[in-house]
């Protein structure tokens, strides 16, 4: 499991994301380059990571589901994951 730190980090950032993006938008089509400098830098989109929503893994995520590969086996075998099987042939 990751860190506490870490994931509050990534929410906190997400949040920031969330906060300035119309402005980002308006001051990119507008060309204020110099304004657009100015804002915080964990507000800017890219500095987002994807972690597992359970246990903040960073790899392995899947998108899907919002889960690393590790959780996503766990709870599929354990069926928790609605329509998902282990494959048989």
């Amino acid at each position: 499991m990751a860190r506490k730190a870490l994931i509050a980090r990534e929410e906190k950032r997400a949040r920031l994301v969330a906060k300035y993006a119309e402005l980002r938008k308006q001051l990119k089509a507008e060309g204020r380059w110099d304004e657009l400098d100015k804002l915080p830098k964990n507000s800017c989109p890219i500095r987002l990571h994807n972690r597992c929503r359970l246990t903040g893994r960073p790899k392995g995520y899947m998108r899907k589901f919002g889960i690393n590969r590790v959780t996503f086996r766990k709870m599929a075998l354990e069926g928790k994951i609605p329509g998902i099987t282990k494959a048989s042939w």
